[in-house]
């Protein structure tokens, strides 16, 4: 009941879900209090709802900003509290007395206040908004000055109207006590409140205090593309939950051979890029990519097919190259827009085979295999479990895009799998790591999701009260406790070292101070290891565990599993890396055989129904290794899926950039050659109208949004 509550209602847990039920159930008791009149009851209920409101905005509530849409907007909760406090001062007979007209007087000019506040944040949000995003690109040739403190910004208008506050709050004093001087000082309290925010806001709004014109900023890095020369160009565009997919590429374009970029589209992505070393450039606007002065780069790589990459794809003098984010069986594999590349670089001999199965149009010869060099981290499996209990991990992927039963078998069998593991009869630890696009599509997916989780958080609280598992708590306690300690101050250094510049400082400011350092950039190698080590020394090796967010990564939960149970994705080809027993769900009931023709990934996998039964094939493997029948299979599916082990995967990488960049440069020079032969080409009369935008509609919507005091 309370499950179906929370995803009705659109709110995250049971306690935003209490909070919504005080806001919805407050407004109506503050007109009752106002109407009786009960001024403890008002005050109370008063309280209730700024409270809940607040609550609900901290926690980013879906549900406060679709309230916005039916015109019950944050603007109009306060108006309607502070009409409630009239009423109520109208009530108690208080109409005809100077106290009631200051109050009247004090809510009109506060709001008359919103307007210059809502001016002056909207304008320093534009004015500091510059054409590109960098990260470790010098551009000293233009004056980024620092940002307005976060706290003038943050929330701006959330803040300006909950200094109504010492008003409202002066004013019931006033109607309780009868003395007006409260409500004449709570008054004057939040006018000068209201005027002193505006104030604050002003000096920054100066011309020294902005960002440089946007021609400024495009020359400065024009500037420094020439002296930096890239030839290797990581181009990535995507959602808003899709960062990982770039994400699994910045170790590899640190070690590719040459000099690396990675251009991003989406400026809410880039605070989402994990911590690099290499070159980073977010270009919102299409005109302003397609004026970049690319014509060093010779090697341009795509791990998604979006509708954005025909920008990049129009460039001629670079070779364009599909890298993806993951070998998986699905179709998205051998999606047909693959032919608009150069190159398609797959993992193993099993990426050629499925294009040639699809016959989608990609050309054999076109299709390189590279293996995948974010495989280094994954450790070999020893043949022995890790701990003195196995490890499961349940890791499927989201619902996809239809409703095709195979997409994942979370719907189907995610809770039989689950239901399965935590009743083994000899016990095992299960870690849950769901996709991160889980549920974005399908409320049902979102809904057995939540109900996975609240079952692993159950078992995991029955372990901690089971004699045997209290005993193995007990003898660990100082360890957690020390290993809790270790991770916080990890923690508080990574903080220290993950932002640079100041603490609040807007994209504009970290552009500017975000530079390279190859100290930090060493330190922040330590102190990631050292955290991922710690992590998973903060609880029991016994301990049910639900893994969500970007850390630790899934890398990671594979090295700590002793089996994997999984879906038709990449995540299943990655964990062959290991060599551990895995299984895989035939969700849609294609029978084994079938399931394994069609899927190459599944052929050393044991291969589970969506009631799960074949579950004990899966821990018999794990408990007792030398009479696992899949281990031989496995490894040459490993091969066969992957690529070989030498040379290594990076090698082949940066041979397969050697290669294409030397087509790139014998076609520049053959065009070269032709023109000097034939004459200049005239220019396109297109190029002018490409359609691509210059970026200030996305500016604008931006910084609006940003002033929108119902976006959480």
């Amino acid at each position: 009941m309370i499950s179906t509550a929370i995803r009705l209602a659109r709110v995250g847990s049971r306690s935003e879900l209490a909070a919504a039920i005080l806001m919805m159930l407050g407004y109506p008791c503050i007109m009752v209090a106002a109407l009786l009149p009960d001024i403890w009851f008002f005050a109370a209920a008063t309280a209730v709802t700024y409270v809940s409101d607040w609550y609900l905005h901290q926690r980013g509530s879906y549900l406060v900003n679709r309230l916005s849409k039916v015109r019950a907007g944050l603007p109009i909760r306060f108006l309607l509290r502070q009409l409630m406090v009239i009423l109520l001062l109208a009530r108690l007979d208080l109409a005809e007395e100077p106290l009631f007209f200051v109050a009247v007087a004090c809510f009109l000019v506060f709001y008359g206040l919103q307007a210059p506040h809502g001016a002056l944040t909207t304008l320093l949000r534009l004015r500091r908004t510059m054409p590109i995003v960098t990260r470790n690109v010098d551009l000293h040739a233009v004056r980024i000055p620092d940002a307005p403190p976060q706290r003038l910004l943050h929330r701006s208008a959330e803040k300006m109207l909950h200094l109504d506050i010492p008003a409202m709050a002066g004013f019931v004093v006033a109607a309780q006590t009868g003395s007006v001087v409260f409500g004449y000082a709570g008054a004057a309290l939040t006018l000068l409140l209201g005027v002193a925010y505006n104030a604050a806001l002003l000096p920054y709004v100066r011309r020294g205090r902005l960002a440089p014109p946007a021609p400024a900023v495009l020359k400065a890095l024009d500037t420094w593309m020439r002296e930096y020369r890239p030839t290797v160009v990581l181009y990535f565009s995507g959602s808003a939950e899709s960062a990982y997919q770039g994400n699994m590429w910045l170790e590899t374009m640190a070690a590719v051979e040459g000099r690396p970029l990675i251009v991003m589209r989406e400026r809410n992505l880039v605070p989402q890029l994990a911590d690099t070393s290499v070159p980073v450039v977010c270009v919102p606007a299409g005109t302003h990519l397609m004026n970049l002065d690319l014509s060093t780069v010779r090697v341009c790589l795509y791990p998604a097919n979006v509708g954005k990459n025909i920008h990049m794809l129009r460039v001629p003098t670079m070779k364009h190259v599909f890298i993806g984010h993951g070998d998986s069986d699905k179709l998205a594999s051998v999606n047909p827009f693959s032919k608009v590349y150069d190159e398609v670089w797959t993992a193993g001999r099993a990426g050629r085979d499925r294009y040639a199965l699809a016959d989608v149009g990609v050309r054999d010869e076109d299709i390189v295999e590279v293996g995948r060099p974010q495989l280094a981290p994954i450790e070999t499996w020893t043949g022995t479990t890790k701990n003195p209990v196995p490890t499961v991990l349940y890791a499927p992927t989201w619902e996809g895009w239809d409703d095709n039963p195979g997409n994942t078998s979370l719907l189907l069998a995610g809770e039989n799998i689950v239901r399965g593991l935590l009743n083994a009869d000899r016990p095992v630890r299960v870690i849950y790591k769901p996709h991160p696009f889980t549920g974005i599509r399908s409320a049902k997916a979102k809904a057995v999701d939540f109900r996975i989780k609240a079952m692993i958080g159950k078992a995991a609280q029955e372990r901690a009260a089971d004699p045997r598992w209290v005993k193995e708590a007990s003898s660990a306690a100082a360890g957690l406790r020390a290993a809790r300690a270790e991770l916080a101050g990890i923690e508080a250094r990574l903080d220290e070292l993950v932002k640079p510049g100041r603490a609040g400082g807007d994209d504009a400011e970290e552009s500017r101070v975000s530079l390279a350092d190859p100290a930090r950039q060493a330190e922040l190698a330590t102190l990631r290891a050292a955290w991922d080590d710690a992590y998973w020394r903060t609880f029991g090796w016994w301990e049910h565990r639900t893994v969500d967010g970007a850390q630790p990564k899934l890398y990671d939960c594979f090295n700590q599993s002793d089996a994997m149970v999984s879906d038709i994705s990449s995540v299943v080809s990655d964990f062959l890396a290991s060599g551990k027993p895995y299984a895989v769900t035939d969700s849609a009931q294609l029978g084994a055989e079938e399931f394994k023709r069609q899927n190459t990934a599944v052929r050393a996998a044991v291969i589970l129904s969506n009631g799960a039964e074949e579950l004990g094939q899966l821990l018999d493997a794990v408990n007792d290794p030398a009479t696992d029948p899949l281990a031989g299979p496995r490894r040459e599916l490993k091969r066969y899926l992957l690529g070989p082990d030498e040379p290594t995967s990076m090698e082949q990488f940066n041979a397969a950039v050697r290669a294409l960049t030397a087509k790139a440069e014998a076609r520049n020079a053959g065009v070269a050659q032709r023109i000097g032969e034939q004459g200049a080409p005239k220019p396109d009369p297109e190029a002018s109208s490409s359609g691509a935008g210059d970026g200030e509609a996305e500016s604008v919507a931006a910084a609006t949004a940003a002033a929108d005091p119902d976006v959480p």
